[in-house]
């Protein structure tokens, strides 16, 4: 059986990149979705009118390509810490994987309830919900997101930032910053969509660790030239 092929650093990091650029892009346009501190009317506003497109446009595209771009980034990942030669954390190694999933897992469980006054009307052929209900599924959708998934990505980060403090990819000072994101995203407790803004932060910092690893292996052990086709001929034997 063939061995597998691990992942690179670099491939990882631009995976984490393209998770962040499109988790922003998502935050940027929930944040135009009434938070629970406004009043009922604007929900009634929003969820008859021209809300429509924005939370369409979140729940169908943005958060799904996000979630999706995380597991890509999650699974990468892992690849690259399996490939070093290093003794993982039992926790963290464990923890890892399952705290990412637990997180898109959620975070997909939220943003379905924010947009389910919007997908009755749109794709249900209902009539709009009372801006009560509409309130309250809102308030479903913030609880799951901000309460629950952030606690997830807040778990995800401190074990990733373990193990890649361990593994030696991350140096001391980067891997202080990253436990302060991490520990950010563990007790925080917010509806704004500004405060998820640190997990974008935390994987950029992890693509740019990945990045500088990379090219320190790289200048460390260069690829052997190529051997020319001409060196690798041998005269054919004759019968």
């Amino acid at each position: 059986m063939a061995a597998v092929k691990p992942a690179t650093p670099r491939s990882a990091a631009v995976l984490g990149l393209v998770f962040a650029a499109l988790f922003v892009a998502a935050l940027v346009t929930v944040n135009a979705v009434p938070h629970l501190d406004a009043p009922v009317s604007a929900y009634g506003a929003f969820y008859d009118g021209a809300g429509d497109t924005v939370v369409t446009a979140v729940a169908i595209y943005l958060v799904p390509l996000a979630g999706i771009a995380f597991l890509w980034f999650a699974v990468a990942l892992r690849s690259v810490l399996d490939g070093l030669a290093r003794t993982p954390s039992a926790m963290a190694d464990g923890l890892n994987l399952l705290s990412g999933v637990l997180f898109v897992g959620l975070l997909f469980a939220g943003t379905a309830a924010l947009a389910t006054p919007v997908l009755l009307t749109t794709i249900g052929g209902g009539a709009p919900l009372d801006p009560e209900i509409a309130r309250g599924l809102s308030a479903l959708g913030y609880g799951l997101v901000f309460l629950f998934s952030v606690r997830g990505a807040g778990m995800f980060a401190l074990t990733t930032t373990t193990l890649l403090r361990a593994a030696g990819v991350m140096p001391r000072g980067v891997a202080v910053v990253g436990y302060l994101l991490a520990t950010w995203l563990l007790l925080t407790a917010t509806d704004h969509p500004a405060s998820l803004l640190v997990l974008p932060a935390w994987v950029v910092l992890v693509a740019v660790a990945l990045l500088r690893h990379d090219r320190r292996v790289r200048r460390e052990h260069p690829d052997p030239s190529p051997t020319p086709a001409s060196a690798v001929l041998t005269p054919r034997s004759e019968p």
